[in-house]
């Protein structure tokens, strides 16, 4: 490739709590994550693999945690130049709180987990500049998660400026046709594009290059349990015209970028 890359899910955590999740995602998955770097070292390392702008987001996966995690955040985007951040929320802090992060400009919103943080999509306290949401089915399901919540928050803010993670698996079918309805909704690659793991996404290349401008790159960096560059060259390998990976790639990305930092 011979263009710049953004990479629109990147999860950093301050030190203590990425060992804290690499230990848990053994206990509960059975995945040893290949990467253990720590945050400074994971920029680094996308920096010199040709990413040249990174979006990282974390959660607070209970009460009174995203403040401090929210801090770490405006601290780290400060430290580095091109690194964007969705910041923590939980539905139960005070929302004025939160509130006073969403004005940073490198702050492109909040990052919800519903798996981990176990509250509905359409859970009236949310709100945002823009959302990244994790709410398929991938890698387990519960009751917070799936299509048919989801579809519950676009009737209520079908005009939500929402990112879905992992491009919605395991719907994908379910979550790609909510793009036609919403113009405002995106799709992100991350943990999707693999060739051999059960539930990756294996669809006709039509679909992407038909969503084209809706789709933003992903890699789930450094929280993965095979080579960053495999879901890359599968990527590629779709046979994709270059003007749809220039766009997923990068485009896509860096237009919301700019929206957001803009105004």
């Amino acid at each position: 490739m011979n263009y710049p890359i953004i990479d629109f899910h990147v999860h950093l955590f301050p030190d203590r709590m990425f060992d804290a999740i690499w230990k848990s995602f053994v206990k509960d998955y059975g995945w040893d994550v290949i990467y253990h770097l720590y945050y400074k070292d994971c920029i680094a390392y996308l920096k010199e693999h040709s990413i040249e702008k990174i979006v990282f987001s974390n959660y607070a996966h209970k009460q009174d945690v995203a403040q401090h995690l929210n801090d770490w955040n405006i601290q780290v985007c400060e430290e580095h130049d091109e690194v964007y951040c969705f910041c923590a929320f939980h539905p139960d802090d005070d929302i004025n709180v939160a509130q006073r992060y969403i004005t940073h400009p490198k702050v492109l919103g909040f990052k919800l987990q519903l798996l981990v943080q176990k509250f509905y999509p359409y859970d009236s306290r949310l709100f945002n500049k823009r959302i990244l949401m994790h709410v398929g089915t991938g890698p387990v399901g519960n009751e917070f998660v799936g299509y048919n919540g989801f579809k519950q928050l676009l009737k209520i803010f079908p005009d939500l400026p929402v990112t879905v993670a992992h491009m919605g698996a395991y719907e994908y079918d379910e979550f790609l046709q909510l793009l036609d309805e919403h113009p405002h909704l995106m799709m992100d690659t991350a943990f999707v594009f693999l060739p051999d793991y059960e539930g990756a996404f294996h669809k006709n290349p039509e679909v992407l290059e038909r969503y084209q401008d809706r789709i933003v790159y992903g890699s789930d960096f450094p929280n993965i349990i095979f080579p960053r560059e495999l879901e890359l060259q599968t990527l590629t390998n779709y046979g994709l015209t270059d003007t749809t990976l220039r766009k997923i790639l990068y485009e896509n990305g860096n237009a919301i970028i700019r929206q957001i930092v803009n105004g």
